[in-house]
């Protein structure tokens, strides 16, 4: 498989507190996606990219999932992951994102509970997005079979 690139773009406009900015993805799927100072801390419409991050996170560990699971012989009927991006405030200023906790539920016919978790852990270990965080943010698991 050749390598692949995936491409978006942000702008911002005006200064951190005031200002605004757009995302725009190539694939059209976010178009003119509004982000600000208020809808990363403060809750308004819009995105944030800890946000962004959760649903990245959650996407790729569902598939990562459903790829451990195939190629051991299971056939997943639903898998649903929710991912929790936490941003915390730093001692010396600014912000980091310190965890990200994975909760998922799957329905998976003829498999136990013990060889669900352990497959759930494989598949966190293989996760393209969890293994480009792994390094700096604390990533938790909590699976349950549906």
């Amino acid at each position: 498989m050749a390598t692949i690139k995936r491409t978006a773009t942000a702008v911002w406009n005006g200064n951190f507190k005031s200002g605004d900015g757009r995302i725009n993805t190539i694939s059209g799927v976010l178009q003119e996606t509004p982000y600000s100072f208020t809808t990363r801390f403060e809750g308004s419409p819009g995105t944030n990219p800890e946000e962004l991050l959760a649903a990245s996170h959650a996407a790729c560990y569902s598939m990562a999932f459903a790829l451990t699971l195939s190629n051991k012989g299971y056939q997943p009927t639903n898998i649903h992951t929710r991912a929790v991006c936490t941003l915390e405030p730093q001692a010396g200023g600014g912000f980091k994102i310190t965890k990200i906790r994975l909760e998922t539920q799957g329905q998976i016919r003829d498999v136990d509970a013990d060889n669900f978790q352990q497959m759930a852990r494989e598949a966190e270990a293989v996760c393209v997005i969890s293994n480009a965080l792994r390094q700096g943010v604390e990533i938790e698991l909590d699976a349950s079979l549906a």
